[in-house]
């Protein structure tokens, strides 16, 4: 059955860093491109972060460069996410979501929170 299973979330202090990992099986993650969303209270989900099935390009929100970086290991099935410089306003529930032209999964979240 298809599973993502996304760890790493947290309380972070301002300015601090968090890896988010999303662990991926039952279906071929190779032939996935992978993205990060987050979504906050009372806001509706955005896109953070996309990166090719070969992960030979990346994507990123305006606010989220310079400080995110997406990446893959297709030999474990994982999609990372690397949130560095984190600040309050990144508080939320990341989701992992893989897609193809005929399928897309999304995991259950993991919480953010970036408080002092």
């Amino acid at each position: 059955q298809v599973q993502l299973v996304e760890s790493g979330g947290g309380l972070v202090q301002p300015g601090g860093s968090l890896r988010l990992s999303c662990a991926a099986s039952g279906f071929t993650f190779s032939l996935y491109a992978m993205s990060w969303y987050r979504q906050a209270p009372g806001k509706e989900r955005e896109l953070v972060a996309t990166i090719t099935s070969a992960g030979g390009s990346t994507n990123y929100a305006d606010s989220m460069k310079g400080r995110f970086t997406i990446s893959r290991d297709n030999a474990k099935n994982t999609v990372y996410l690397q949130m560095n410089s984190l600040k309050p306003e990144d508080t939320a529930v990341y989701y992992c979501s893989a897609r193809n032209p005929r399928r897309s999964y999304w995991g259950q979240g993991t919480q953010v929170t970036v408080s002092s």
